[in-house]
């Protein structure tokens, strides 16, 4: 719901002189003090304004819901022998799809708040001592009784994931009652994108939030075992980004080549989603809206040192091309270099990655 000529004057006031009093208000506008006291009221309810005072929220954030882990990394030195030891060198760094594409955004100049649940332990201080410099923590709840999530993956020698193990019970916690405390900072985001590690339940209302102010809405599901945390149809989804096997357990279809893969698209966007991007690996990916669907082939990396952070890489980007203003397609080209360059790093998001930088995927 849209705002009214006198909610509009007040907001302005406030803006001012935040500690205006209301009946200086009042007589400014030529209203009783009652009148402004509904005004006011009616603007708290919307989120325009936060308790007393009259604070005004922060607006042009983004909010990312879900996972922050630390991650544990065993190269494995020759080739892989099942069964046995195999010699492997370890790195330890920090991760989680949600956190990993808020830094992503953070390092492209945007706020990037970030909502989800740790332990009162040492993986949680070392996730916030290694991110704030890019990443808010402001909404972040630690649970006494609970373990930060972590993720330990076995890379062959070509920097290929053999397994991966996740430990992510934490977030079968972060519920809507945790949600809710920061409502009035979602009702005033400019995207919301929320990663499959949330419960189902989680990502609905956080979908019923951003229709409700005609908010950016963004699912990233994290593995074809979260797909059970989807929602049954993709209506008030703006981007829905995903990999060829989270589509299929989606949909329930194997889908094999290349026309299956734009019939993949066009069931997801009769599901109610506005925009969809079909990842295939070193395939590219199949991009779709009410335009229509294209394929844009993958940007080669000059060498694979680590695939971990990729896909995330690839959203953070994607994101930031849409939320600055480029077209969908350009975004996801942004999405592409960004992922590619990553693979050649080894951190989970490339330490030189900026503005200026991304931008040089123009220069292909």
């Amino acid at each position: 719901m849209g705002l009214t000529e006198k909610e509009i004057q007040i907001l302005e006031m406030i803006k001012n002189n935040p500690y205006l009093s209301q009946q200086d208000m009042a007589k400014q506008l030529n209203i009783s003090r009652p009148t402004l006291a509904n005004i006011i009221s009616g603007l708290m309810k919307k989120g325009e304004i936060i308790g007393r005072a009259y604070i005004l929220p922060e607006k042009g954030t983004v909010v990312v819901v879900g996972g922050a882990n630390v991650d544990r990394k065993f190269h494995i030195v020759e080739e892989v022998q099942y069964g046995t030891s195999n010699p492997s060198t370890i790195s330890i760094s920090v991760g989680g799809v949600a956190r990993n594409i808020a830094e992503n955004l953070g390092r492209l100049g945007h706020t990037a708040k970030l909502i989800t649940l740790m332990g009162k332990d040492q993986d949680a201080a070392f996730i916030e001592e290694t991110s704030s410099a890019f990443v808010d923590f402001e909404l972040v709840e630690k649970l006494e009784e609970e373990k930060t999530g972590s993720y330990s993956a076995i890379l062959n020698n070509k920097g290929d994931l053999v397994l991966g193990l996740a430990n992510m019970a934490i977030y079968d916690s972060l519920l809507p009652p945790i949600i809710k405390k920061h409502e009035v900072t979602l009702l005033n985001s400019k995207c919301i994108i929320v990663d499959l590690n949330c419960p189902k339940e989680t990502v609905e209302y956080l979908r019923d939030i951003a229709i409700s102010k005609n908010i950016d809405f963004t699912i990233v599901p994290v593995s074809s075992a979260k797909m059970k945390n989807m929602p049954e149809d993709l209506n008030g989804v703006t981007y829905f980004i995903c990999n060829l096997d989270e589509a299929e357990t989606y949909l329930n279809k194997r889908i094999e080549q290349s026309g299956e893969y734009e019939k993949a698209i066009e069931e997801l966007l009769k599901k109610g989603a506005e925009n969809v991007v079909l990842t295939i690996g070193d395939k590219g990916v199949y991009i779709g809206d009410s335009s229509g669907i294209k394929h844009l082939e993958a940007i080669k990396a000059n060498e694979v040192n680590d695939v971990t952070g990729a896909g995330d890489a690839f959203v953070g980007a994607t994101m930031h091309g849409i939320l600055v203003g480029e077209t969908f397609e350009e975004a996801v080209q942004l999405g592409l270099y960004n992922a590619s360059k990553t693979i050649e790093s080894d951190y989970t998001v490339r330490q030189d990655l900026t503005v200026d930088e991304l931008n040089n995927w123009r220069n292909l």
